[in-house]
């Protein structure tokens, strides 16, 4: 064990980390929906309203997160966001007005920002280079089941001893585990530690062997001047245009097309699992085969995901659906992030990552909304809207296709 690579342990950290922060920092929030109507008699687009803000506010500091990663590391950065977000899920325990309720979830928008995917991602494309889909991986799989863990989890606490108590216990979880993994284990990078990415001796003076083997470091201003800097963030903009769109109305399309609420729910929450399964297939295959065809490969099986939805809207047309795009969908995660860091890994990496995550998160905010009036305005039909999602796939592959490293 002591020979074992440091940048395994940062991993082994990531995977802990970040499947308890997700859990209850982002999807706990939905279990205390009803029990907020009940108590308090807010609605249900008040007490929504106050997650959209938190992801808002989480859009809003990616850029200043990146900045700090780059200049501070990630201990002291993710250590102070781990203690932010257990005081505020505390606080959730005392909120009595929505006013108040509203700030804390704007406060929490700022801790996720600081300890979700994004931050953890740039650490290990900086301790990895060609391990890196394989550590993302394992990250990603196991923060896969963090909706599988939490949700019941969270269903329980409430209805045994309460709301507020179940927020305690939730602050608690999420301290105990979160805080002294991140000041204790993490590292800024294998440098720091006389190494090299992927687990090598680091030689005096071996500049080939600094910023994961990149002789260089691309300046934020450098890489914005770069038509590829653009081209990568259309494409996975489009893509997840497409992607959110069907994950949010998924259910509601299979309800119109005659399913029952319970079948909807049931092939929804398994596209998760089959998520799981794309990360697992995606690690192998992203050291094996270089990633830009991967990524377009990812990109035209979600467009074929959805006309297979489409042209066989059978129970066994819609299962093959759910294997295909959930697979898909989960694969993006991991091949964005590690296509971003062969492009860009270096000192400068961390505000690189967080202006197109910026991009990629008002994507995911309008995705659903767009979708809706596509819907509203076809006389409350999916008609048009399944197309205009594969058009957006296909764009995506084609403008993944343009990204060249420069």
């Amino acid at each position: 064990m002591r020979k074992l690579y440091y940048g395994w342990w940062i991993t082994i950290t990531f995977a802990i980390t970040e499947t308890v922060s997700w859990g209850i920092i982002f999807y706990a929030f939905s279990v205390f929906i009803t029990t907020n109507e009940a108590d308090f008699g807010w609605t249900r687009a008040q007490i929504t309203g106050a997650f959209s803000l938190s992801l808002l506010v989480t859009a809003a500091f990616s850029y200043p997160v990146g900045w700090v990663l780059d200049r501070y590391g990630p201990r002291i950065m993710m250590t102070a966001g781990s203690v932010l977000a257990t005081g505020l899920i505390f606080a959730l325990s005392l909120v009595q007005s929505l006013p108040a309720f509203y700030a804390v979830w704007a406060g929490l928008g700022i801790a996720a920002a600081m300890v979700l995917y994004e931050p953890s991602f740039v650490v290990v494309a900086r301790w990895f280079t060609r391990y890196r889909p394989r550590a993302l991986a394992i990250i990603t799989f196991a923060a896969g089941f963090a909706s599988t863990i939490f949700l019941p989890l969270t269903d329980y606490l409430i209805r045994n001893v309460g709301r507020s108590q179940a927020w305690l216990i939730l602050a608690v979880i999420l301290g105990g585990i979160t805080i002294p993994l991140h000041g204790l284990i993490l590292r800024p990078t294998p440098e720091s530690m006389g190494l090299v990415p992927d687990g090598d001796q680091a030689a005096a003076n071996n500049p080939s062997l600094k910023n994961g083997g990149q002789s260089r470091s691309i300046t934020v201003d450098q890489a914005l001047k770069q038509p590829s800097f653009w081209w990568f963030g259309l494409a996975f903009a489009l893509a997840a245009l497409a992607a959110i769109a069907l994950r949010v109305h998924f259910i509601p399309y299979l309800i119109d097309g005659g399913y029952s609420p319970e079948f909807a729910a049931w092939v929804g929450g398994s596209i998760g699992a089959m998520q799981v399964v794309g990360r697992i297939i995606f690690a192998p295959v992203g050291e094996r085969i270089t990633l830009k065809t991967v990524v377009v490969a990812i990109f035209l099986i979600q467009a074929t995901s959805i006309i297979l939805l489409q042209i066989f809207p059978t129970i066994v047309g819609i299962w093959i659906f759910v294997v295909v795009f959930g697979a898909s969908y989960g694969a993006t995660t991991l091949a964005r992030t590690a296509m971003l860091a062969d492009l860009y890994s270096g000192e400068n990496y961390g505000r690189i990552s967080s202006l197109q995550i910026m991009g990629l998160r008002v994507a995911n905010m309008l995705a659903p909304v767009g979708a809706g009036i596509l819907y509203t305005r076809a006389g409350n039909s999916y008609g048009p809207v399944l197309p205009i999602l594969v058009v957006f796939s296909l764009l995506a592959a084609g403008a993944i296709w343009q990204v060249r490293e420069e």
